[in-house]
This record gives C-alpha cells, structure tokens and sequence, in this order.
C-alpha cells in the first residue's frame, strides 16, 4: 500500500509541450476565443476537402508523356503534393468551409448536452 502512496499522482509536462500548449491557448484567443481543438478538426475537414478538388484537376495530368512530364516520381508522390497545396490553401484563408464545419460542430456538441 505503501508503494502506490509513492507513485505521483499527476503527470509532469515537458517544457515544449506547455509551450505549445501555451501557443495554442494564444492562438485560440486570437482567433476569436475558438475551442483550439475544433478549430483544428475544422481546418483539417476543410484541407482534404480542398485536396479532393484539386486531385480531380490534377489526375488529367498524370496521363501525359512528355518530356516535361515527372515520370514515375510524380506518379507516386503527385497525390502527396496535391495533400499539401490543400493544407497550404487552408493556412492561406482556404475557401471558408472551416468557419462553416466549425459552426456544426459546436451546434453537434450543443445537442449532445
């Protein structure tokens, strides 16, 4: 019995991630007192949203053989470069889906209470 009264009861944090915390906490007050985790999730919905559209432009491309082409490099990592025009589009403003998916998803928390 003695032994578990020595085990801490807390878990101490390392200093990087209470500064991360710390910096999510300051963004979320930037951004409007948003719930740093949601906003996150809605951000994300919105950048494989963006991602999706842009694959379907991109997949006419794939089919070209020209000399200007990227060959077998672009056949396997075109679909992650495409990934990252969507999350660079998203940290850019994106299109305004992440207000919207942020919005149902408090309402969807709201009705669970």
């Amino acid at each position: 019995m003695e032994a578990l009264a020595a085990l801490p009861t807390f878990v101490h944090l390392s200093p990087a991630r209470s500064a991360a915390q710390a910096e999510a906490k300051a963004a979320a007050a930037a951004e409007g007192g948003r719930d740093p985790r949601a906003w996150e999730a809605a951000k994300e919905f919105e950048a494989q949203f963006v991602s999706t559209l842009l694959q379907s432009m991109f997949k006419g491309l794939e089919d070209q053989d020209n000399p200007f082409s990227g060959g077998a490099g672009e056949t396997m990592f075109g679909s992650l470069l495409v990934d990252q025009y969507g999350q660079q589009m998203t940290k850019s403003g994106g299109v305004g889906l992440a207000d919207s998916v942020y919005r149902e998803m408090l309402k969807m928390q709201e009705v669970s209470q």
